[in-house]
């Protein structure tokens, strides 16, 4: 029997917390004039909604599409995370459908949640072997998500001692002026410090200046007090 959009739907109401609904639309900034404006919690944790994806990854990629279209946050989360177990299974033909089902639904990919759960599992992982190209117009796009998304998948690549791309896509993300975009450049400056501490140095010491406050203290997070008031001071 196929697996449906309406039937996660199902699924993910068995396990709401109403009480949730508040903090999470907080979280996430659902507010008038927020980033999240308008997005629709039901209360589902993200451990519940992986459990629930684990179940489903039989689903096909029309309906996982429906699912990404949905108003309601859990349901998109649910599609990605599908995406990204169907993603583990594939082979290469299916692989490419799910990156370019991906890439091609950006605009429902609208939260930070939603782009740090998948763009590493899916798109960074996709490209690991094939032209970064994309990756440089997500990090030139007019859309907040695309520009996150961008930095954010090269996590998979860091994860390998890979650092080339992420350190040309915070140049091109420096001067952001949304702290969405400064605190995911300074969450992967400070995976690079993490495996190759020299590489971020010298990366910092020729811009740290001109570098947002907030993308900054980011990517010294793991630094030593010291060495953290060096960076901080202009």
């Amino acid at each position: 029997m196929t697996q449906t959009a309406a039937q996660y739907k199902d699924a993910l109401r068995t396990v709401m917390q109403p009480e949730k609904k508040k903090v999470l639309s907080g979280f996430f900034k659902s507010g008038k004039g927020e980033y999240g404006e308008g997005d629709i919690f039901i209360g589902v944790t993200v451990p519940d909604n992986r459990t629930i994806a684990k179940s489903f990854r039989e689903m096909p990629l029309p309906e996982i599409e429906l699912l990404l279209h949905d108003p309601i946050h859990e349901c998109r989360l649910g599609a990605l995370l599908c995406l990204i177990e169907k993603y583990k299974k594939a082979d290469e033909p299916l692989r490419e459908e799910i990156y370019r089902l991906y890439t091609t639904n950006t605009a429902y990919i609208n939260n930070w949640d939603l782009v740090d759960l998948s763009a590493a599992q899916i798109v960074g992982e996709h490209l690991a072997s094939r032209d970064h190209a994309p990756l440089y117009r997500f990090a030139n796009s007019s859309l907040l998500w695309e520009q996150r998304i961008s930095i954010v998948a090269t996590w998979r690549w860091i994860r390998n001692g890979q650092f080339d791309d992420t350190l040309a896509i915070a140049d091109i993300l420096l001067l952001h002026p949304h702290d969405l975009i400064q605190k995911a450049v300074g969450w992967m400056l400070r995976e690079v410090g993490k495996c190759d501490k020299k590489t971020l140095t010298t990366f910092l010491d020729s811009r740290y200046t001109r570098m947002p406050r907030t993308m900054l203290r980011y990517a010294i997070e793991k630094f030593s007090a010291d060495e953290r008031a060096h960076y901080m001071k202009k």
